[in-house]
């Protein structure tokens, strides 16, 4: 049976986690008010990060909750995510989608990094 928790394996947690996805980002999904960089990993399973600027989202109450909905989607859907390093930067727009276009919008997002990855796979 698989596993659905989120510990910390699954997080970028360090700056130099996020410096090596910045750096380097391989894959790009972007959107009006998302963008995903991610780069592959060798550990086996997906990691995942955050940036949500005050700049973008003003309410921290918005940016727990832009967080907890892209974290339980990305709990649910690790096993099919490819071995990436992610990070989710939040654009001016996106706390002003309600909780059913986010949920919508994240998954479409996890769809596109699957095809790219796997593109990108056989590219190589």
């Amino acid at each position: 049976m698989a596993e659905f928790g989120y510990p910390r394996a699954l997080r970028l947690l360090t700056p130099g986690d996020f410096k090596r996805v910045f750096d380097r980002a391989t894959l790009k999904v972007s959107d009006p008010s998302l963008l995903i960089l991610a780069r592959q990993n060798e550990l086996g399973h997906p990691r995942l990060g955050f940036v949500i600027s005050k700049k973008n989202v003003r309410r921290a109450v918005n940016r727990s909750h832009i967080r907890h909905i892209i974290r339980e989607s990305f709990r649910l859907r690790q096993h099919q995510l490819p071995n990436v390093d992610i990070i989710i930067l939040a654009r001016k727009g996106l706390d002003n989608l309600n909780n059913k276009e986010l949920q919508n919008l994240i998954e479409q997002s996890w769809s596109r990094l699957e095809r790219k990855a796997s593109k990108a796979q056989t590219d190589n």
